[in-house]
């Protein structure tokens, strides 16, 4: 516990270097979730890129039972270490306050996470397929409205304080 105390101290330090920047405008909570939600979401691409191009070599994954395209078995693996490094981020540093037990919010973390999963597909279902937008912009619009959604559910949900 004690090399986590020490990384979540040097994050925390390392944010409020810059939040008084952003102090006009987001409260310190939100600045945090930007922080740790922003440095994870690059941890996830960059282990994206990495298992994609480099891990599989950009081909299918076949385990004899079945076989799985290489661009869902790098999100795979990169979910496997931001899932849990998300959720940490989370809760000690952004929702630090929160009084609800661990395995709690473990299972309501994840219960968000799967939302923001299956409203990413609806929206980029919608956005490319119906609105035939561009898939970037629409990735982009997506992620804005997602990432609204996660902060709003992970504070009044996920991480929810006693009499708030």
């Amino acid at each position: 516990m004690i090399i986590a105390s020490k990384a979540r101290d040097i994050i925390v330090s390392i944010a409020d270097l810059f939040y008084p920047w952003f102090s006009r405008f987001l409260s310190r909570e939100t600045f945090l979730y930007l922080v740790c939600g922003g440095g994870n979401m690059v941890i996830d691409l960059f282990l994206y890129f990495i298992s994609y191009n480099f891990i599989l070599h950009k081909q299918i994954l076949d385990l004899g039972f079945v076989a799985i395209s290489p661009h869902i078995t790098a999100f795979i693996i990169s979910f496997c270490i931001t899932f849990p490094l998300g959720f940490l981020l989370a809760k000690y540093i952004t929702f630090s306050q929160s009084d609800l037990r661990g395995h709690i919010q473990l299972f309501r973390y994840g219960v968000t996470v799967f939302m923001c999963i299956l409203l990413n597909y609806v929206f980029l279902k919608l956005f490319v397929e119906q609105f035939h937008w561009y898939p970037t912009i629409s990735k982009a619009i997506a992620t804005v409205i997602i990432a609204v959604y996660s902060y709003l559910s992970q504070k009044h949900y996920t991480f929810k304080q006693a009499g708030k």
